[in-house]
């Protein structure tokens, strides 16, 4: 399928950020983000389907996608619009066939050898790293190197590849001139509050703004949002 990759991809991160999903998703929206993808290492498959269903609401009153990490019985369930699937997870092929080709499937690689392996898969994007030292999880793997950014995009033809791991305002331009279509960020954007100033950085390719936003999804109250969409319940 054909979709649009913005330079900068957001990950949601509650432990991280000591907010839900759906909180998360609201700023990141307000800053900008049409892409986002939601990863829960932590809490309960339930507490996050609960939280991910209000969010993937959110998102789609303001136009904005959302994919889910790993989970593809949540995406399946929420109607995301994709998953992002993991050296061990569910096989690519597999989460093709059940999601169907409208559905947006990234996949992440570490080495040269793994991303070589990904591109017969029916995939949309490549993520590959970490680029940089990361702290974002908890074993990651061996640091891949900007060299190595410039080698996958010379042999993977139209895929674009996201970079991942490590990667901030300090090093972004470094990512960028080494060929990456996109960066993937979690840690870099929960630290220090970084959600709204986060928007000028995705200003010149933003398609809303604080004003569209309010009026999309109702006003906004004390760095929140009143909005119409509800916890999912049964």
């Amino acid at each position: 399928m054909s979709f649009h990759l913005p330079k900068i991809y957001p990950i949601t991160d509650t432990a991280l950020s000591s907010l839900s999903h759906t909180e998360q998703v609201k700023a990141l929206i307000a800053g900008g983000a049409t892409l986002i993808q939601l990863r829960e290492k932590n809490n309960s498959v339930r507490a996050f389907f609960t939280d991910a269903s209000e969010a993937i609401c959110i998102a789609r009153l303001a136009g904005a996608k959302v994919i889910v990490n790993d989970r593809i019985d949540v995406a399946l369930a929420l109607r995301a619009d994709g998953v992002h699937l993991g050296q061990t997870d569910i096989p690519v092929t597999t989460a093709r066939r059940l999601l169907g080709n409208n559905a947006i499937i990234g996949f992440s690689t570490h080495n040269i050898e793994q991303v070589k392996a990904a591109l017969d898969l029916p995939i949309d994007y490549l993520a590959f790293g970490p680029i940089f030292q990361t702290q974002s999880k908890r074993n990651p793997d061996p640091v891949a190197g900007l060299e190595a950014v410039s080698i996958i995009k010379s042999i993977n033809g139209q895929l674009p590849v996201v970079a991942i791991g490590g990667i901030d305002k300090s090093n972004v331009a470094e990512v960028w001139s080494a060929g990456a279509d996109s960066e993937r960020r979690s840690g870099a954007l929960v630290r220090g509050n970084f959600f709204f100033r986060w928007s000028g950085a995705l200003a010149a390719g933003s398609r809303l703004g604080d004003r569209r936003l309010v009026g999309l999804l109702g006003r906004r109250r004390g760095g929140g949002f009143t909005v119409g969409c509800g916890p999912f319940r049964e």
